[in-house]
């Protein structure tokens, strides 16, 4: 069984192949946890795939909203993307550093903003390092592109639409967070939230749907019969969650493979949810 959305996931092989075609454009969208003690920025300016731009998640983001990494305003998306070279006509892989972990949340803004040609790097920098692929140290030259933002709420949920679901239950909801953490006898990294889950969700930690040799997707087949064993039914919509809307697009991106057409991400996933005093939680 293949992918039913191929065309969002790219292998290390297709990308080495058209790194030089004018069209492409390369983003490294790496972000990582305190607890991973990695610094994205740093890394990046250390090594990078020949062209690419630096995608900064923390920057790129509402920053006057207390949650973090929060969706941006139209203008500013698209004032970021001209200034990086990201414009209309462009064909963008995303990739980051940890293998497939905060690319797919950069490729879930894209769409979110519009812009529907863009994949993910499969594997990401640690596939391409490992097969001996170049990468430099350089700045990548940016030529400034018009970026045209086209705002897609079908793809979003905020935290009324949550709460309003509790009731309804018209859409699943799945966490991608670590069974530890979803059923409350894990500590949530961020400091004054409380543990659980949101009332009626699902689990499935991100890390299960990638192969662990090399973080590349598993096979849609395979896919399929972890949404499956979730609990999820395929043929209902899905609102995916984690701890602040990265990972939570793993699994937004896995189910797009599969070619699942209701699918969308809370954006303010537990960071906001476990903040909330009255938001109801599931130990």
């Amino acid at each position: 069984m293949s992918y039913a959305n191929p065309e969002a996931l790219v292998s290390t092989e297709w990308l080495a192949d058209h790194l030089s075609a004018p069209d492409v454009r390369v983003v490294d969208a790496s972000w990582y946890l305190p607890a991973m003690e990695r610094d994205a920025k740093s890394e990046f300016a250390g090594q990078h795939i020949t062209g690419a731009v630096f995608f900064d998640i923390d920057e790129i983001a509402d920053t006057e909203d207390p949650l973090p990494h929060m969706l941006p305003s139209t203008e500013k998306f698209s004032s970021r993307m001209r200034r990086l070279g990201l414009g209309d006509g462009a064909r963008i892989v995303v990739y980051d550093g940890f293998g497939l972990f905060s690319a797919p949340r950069v490729w879930w803004m894209f769409r979110f903003f519009g812009h529907e040609d863009v994949a993910v790097l499969d594997g990401g920098l640690p596939k391409w390092l490992a097969e001996n692929r170049p990468v430099v140290s350089q700045p990548s030259r940016v030529q400034e592109r018009h970026f045209t933002s086209r705002m897609n709420s079908f793809i979003v949920r905020n935290f009324r639409q949550i709460k309003a679901n509790l009731d309804s239950r018209r859409e699943q909801i799945l966490d991608a967070r670590s069974a530890g953490r979803f059923a409350g006898t894990e500590a949530e990294p961020r400091t004054g939230l409380r543990s659980g889950h949101i009332p009626g969700s699902l689990n499935l930690p991100f890390g299960e749907i990638l192969d662990p040799t090399d973080q590349t997707l598993l096979p849609a087949k395979a896919l399929r019969a972890k949404f499956e064993n979730a609990g999820i039914d395929l043929g209902k919509p899905v609102v995916t969650t984690c701890g602040s809307g990265v990972s939570a697009a793993v699994l937004a991106l896995a189910l797009h493979l599969v070619g699942h057409r209701d699918v969308a991400v809370y954006d303010g996933s537990w960071s906001e949810w476990g903040a909330v005093e009255d938001a109801p939680v599931e130990p």
